[in-house]
């Protein structure tokens, strides 16, 4: 790979060969993909990318760490769309705002990026099985990703996983392992079951490439933004290795000369499990917290690419924005009503937090946000519900239909 030199340890600075079968360092730290920036700049511009066709993630080969020989995998992975939200913007007392749905992936969430990046490795690599734990979407992902790859896939997830996501597990045809226990007790259950197989290893604290797929979000994001960055950018924040790819990419670009400076990144985190932006607040090391929120995809009590994200938000100058479980319903229906988007808990804990920025005065007036949705509502159906409320209920009766309304406070003009 021309465009990458080596992976460096994000703690100890221990430098690696870029190898398909990378992990962590002999120290324990996450690594992190070296590009040559030089030599990307020499084949890779912005006019160059304008005439490419190509609307997936794959339109960024040049900063990511795939062999040339390597093909695209299967699925329309990338190319989410972003929407501009002038009337939300003025009602946050923000300049302009941007809605970024990535749950409009194949497999409905951002993590698509990561398994793609992941079956495009294990090809390189020669294997047949990839293997991970998740508490939902990157598990859906995976099985989707690579089914369509013709690989196999082992999938460890928490007996909590909503319904929705197991169903597309079973589907696409994994192997599902249902823990009775933490994400901690399935993650570790799944480090054991891949050392003792040697499956391909998808979990995003141990594979440094996953990172590289997510980053793909934000390459995205600057260009459909013309490469003019937000002054901030909301993003849900659960293991932390979304966070960390997003800093990435923008850094990849800023080195590039592609972007002129970089946003302040909002780590939004549920209150109830908000390890990464409790360290951010004392200035300690992460403490190991309790998996108590409804939005199971960030539920992460020992998050596994704490570093990369804690170094992300400082970095950026970002805040460390928590919100509750009934603040996040809240923006699911906050968004499905003014934007018409759909999103589950997970999903829009990073508006969740950017709309309580605005509100707490977190956020100057007059500045410019964009937020990332990065898994679709359906997804979490009961907890859409929940959120939404029931339908009415009725017999087909025209006259019980109007008391109903009466009782509900409904207008019909």
């Amino acid at each position: 790979m021309k465009q990458v030199r080596c992976a460096r340890c994000t703690i100890c600075g221990r430098e690696y060969p870029a190898v398909p079968e990378l992990t962590t360092c002999h120290c324990g730290g996450i690594l992190d993909i070296v590009y040559d920036y030089d030599y990307i700049r020499s084949v890779l511009t912005k006019e160059t990318l304008a005439q490419r066709t190509n609307p997936t993630m794959w339109r960024y080969r040049e900063l990511l760490p795939v062999e040339d020989s390597t093909p695209d995998t299967p699925l329309r992975v990338g190319g989410s769309p972003l929407y501009a939200q002038s009337a939300l913007a003025d009602e946050l007392g923000l300049d302009a705002l941007w809605i970024k749905d990535d749950g409009q992936n194949p497999t409905a969430s951002l993590k698509d990026r990561a398994s793609a990046m992941a079956v495009a490795k294990a090809w390189e690599a020669g294997a047949e099985i990839i293997a991970c734990s998740s508490t939902g979407n990157a598990a859906s992902s995976l099985a989707g990703n690579a089914a369509a790859a013709g690989l196999k896939t082992y999938i460890f997830v928490p007996e909590r996983a909503p319904k929705g996501k197991v169903a597309q597990l079973m589907i696409f045809g994994a192997h599902v392992i249902s823990v009775r226990g933490s994400y901690e007790d399935t993650f570790r259950l799944s480090a054991q079951a891949i050392e003792r197989y040697g499956w391909y290893n998808r979990n995003a604290a141990v594979n440094p490439y996953l990172s590289e797929g997510k980053k793909t979000v934000s390459l995205e994001l600057a260009e459909q933004l013309s490469w003019q960055m937000p002054d901030h950018l909301a993003i849900s924040v659960g293991d932390g290795c979304t966070i960390a790819g997003v800093w990435k990419g923008l850094k990849d670009l800023y080195a590039l000369g592609f972007i002129d400076r970089l946003p302040r990144l909002i780590s939004g985190q549920a209150a109830g499990c908000c390890p990464i932006n409790r360290a951010i607040r004392t200035g300690e090391d992460w403490q190991p917290m309790e998996e108590n929120t409804l939005a199971d995809s960030i539920a992460v009590g020992v998050p596994r690419n704490a570093h990369k994200a804690l170094c992300a938000i400082r970095e950026s100058r970002g805040l460390a924005v928590d919100v509750t479980d009934e603040e996040i319903l809240q923006a699911m229906t906050f968004l499905g009503r003014r934007c018409g988007l759909f999103g589950e808990p997970a999903g829009v804990t990073g508006f969740a937090a950017l709309h309580k920025a605005c509100r707490e005065g977190l956020i100057e007036r007059g500045a410019t946000a964009a937020c990332i949705i990065t898994g679709n509502g359906l997804k979490d159906v009961a907890n859409a519900i929940a959120a939404a409320g029931e339908p009415i209920c009725i017999p087909p009766d025209l006259e019980e239909m109007v008391r109903q309304f009466r009782i509900r406070g409904v207008t019909v003009e």
